[in-house]
């Protein structure tokens, strides 16, 4: 059954995460509704040689390439300062959203309730609405104000999910640790995947 999602990339660092949970949405037959921040295009350009261009279609055509998708009609890109979008009202059917990854400052002005752009504003929704929002920050160390800003988010019904892969599956390559953490983010949004190897289940195989 299709779903509508939100994903929206800020900065920090992290874009093969975004990339991974975008294609993998749209692969499992969802549609994707994507708030790229002026900070997310440069980590998207600087992480993974990804200049989206100047207008929305363009933007959108270069994204749909770079995920390798047949799916490129279900993703639907929208400028951040646009507050009219679908994403921004309560009453539209989002099943959820993810800020992949989350920078401490996108993630401070939600925990204290600032919407002063698109991807604040639907974030604030998903509280409001009582809908799953995940987010993943990327930030190391962590000060005294992050931590408590991640707190209040959690209390406010938020998922924190740091991009912190793991190792118990034996990844051999990048791309296993970007599927590990994508394929959490699907979970906490309760989108079935199959990205990584989970505790319990068959070891992966030698190449």
């Amino acid at each position: 059954m299709m779903s509508v999602y939100a994903v929206a990339i800020t900065g920090g660092s992290g874009a093969p995460y975004a990339l991974r949970v975008l294609r993998a949405l749209l692969d499992a037959g969802h549609e994707v509704h994507v708030v790229i921040s002026a900070a997310g295009e440069t980590i998207l350009q600087v992480e993974s040689g990804i200049k989206l261009g100047k207008t929305l279609r363009e933007k959108a055509a270069v994204l749909e390439t770079a995920i390798e998708t047949d799916h490129g009609a279900r993703l639907r890109l929208f400028d951040p300062s646009n507050l009219a979008a679908p994403i921004s009202s309560g009453s539209f059917a989002c099943a959820g959203m993810a800020i992949v990854p989350c920078s401490t400052g996108t993630l401070g002005r939600i925990a204290n309730g600032v919407s002063s752009n698109l991807i604040e504003r639907a974030a604030d929704v998903m509280l409001k609405e009582r809908r799953p929002l995940v987010v993943v920050p990327r930030e190391t160390p962590l000060n005294e104000i992050h931590l408590r800003n991640m707190l209040a988010l959690r209390q406010a019904g938020a998922d924190i999910l740091p991009a912190m892969p793991a190792f118990y599956h034996k990844p051999r390559h990048i791309s296993d640790l970007v599927d590990m953490i994508a394929g959490r983010v699907l979970d906490r949004l309760g989108v079935e995947n199959e990205l990584f190897h989970r505790w319990g289940s068959d070891a992966p195989t030698e190449d």
